[in-house]
């Protein structure tokens, strides 16, 4: 049985003393050249692409579950494990890692706060031999809750209890970078790019909530509304669904594929 009690957000110190432990499967996301260098002793390294499907010109679409259930069984995750997830870009790749496994029905999985920044700046142990995985049996159980997609978005657009969270910077926000057929934003979407959300003189962690909330706060996302947070491909915005998560906003969903759906697309609207 797990007796693991995580929170959603877990600091390196209380990591540490747990590793080894039954039912903890550390999940690394960086590049190959890094996990073979340095990672957390008993992590398992998983390759970002495994968990993103694209269907040109739309990018980080959520894979078959039948993909995905191979995926994880192959890395050790069934009903039982608590997934620990970092990356060592901030958390995006790590993000979307968590809200997939919440998307196929898991919800035992944390973010190392900081991920391999603050735990290897920090003087964490690190190990580069490979861990070898130990294969479980992962079922996929869907569900809608974590999932938007531009249908949701396109009935819903006009309802004032919906809150858009874009993640780009504010140049593709804005429409002066453009990575897709047409630039700008969806409708009443407001932006806070996603490094805003991380303190650089903290290993990337995350700012304190304090701060979190008075950003979002100034921009008017409020845990009343229905948020759906979207980046270029829900690589981004999987850190901002994950930190908005953490802050106890009780409906948040993430858009897979977004701009590079929606702006590739012409039965959408565009600010």
């Amino acid at each position: 049985m797990n007796t693991l009690d995580l929170p959603l957000i877990v600091e390196p110190e209380t990591l540490e003393p747990l590793l080894g432990k039954p039912h903890l499967l550390i999940v690394d996301m960086t590049k190959p050249t890094t996990y073979a260098r340095m990672h957390i002793p008993g992590a398992v390294f998983l390759d970002y692409g495994q968990i993103i499907a694209m269907r040109k010109p739309t990018m980080g679409l959520l894979p078959q579950p039948a993909l995905l259930e191979k995926c994880f069984s192959d890395i050790g995750i069934d009903d039982s494990v608590q997934v620990v997830a970092y990356d060592d870009e901030g958390g995006g790749k790590a993000g979307r890692l968590l809200w997939t496994l919440e998307a196929m029905g898991h919800h035992k999985f944390s973010l190392l706060n900081g991920g391999l920044h603050a735990w290897a700046n920090e003087g964490h142990p690190v190990e580069h031999t490979p861990t070898t995985p130990s294969p479980k049996q992962f079922q996929a159980k869907p569900i809608e809750a974590p999932v938007a997609d531009a249908e949701y978005i396109l009935q819903h657009l006009a309802s004032n209890t919906l809150g858009l969270l874009d993640a780009r910077t504010p140049d593709e926000y804005n429409g002066r970078k453009r990575y897709a057929e047409r630039g700008g934003h969806i409708p009443g979407a407001v932006n806070m790019d996603w490094m805003l959300a991380l303190d650089q003189q903290r290993n990337l962690r995350l700012k304190s909530d304090d701060e979190l909330e008075k950003m979002l706060a100034d921009l008017g996302i409020t845990k009343d509304k229905q948020v759906v947070t979207y980046c270029h491909t829900h690589h981004r915005s999987s850190l901002t669904y994950v930190m908005l998560k953490s802050l106890g906003f009780p409906k948040v969903k993430g858009y897979p594929g977004s701009w590079s759906d929606w702006g590739n697309r012409q039965d959408t609207p565009i600010t």
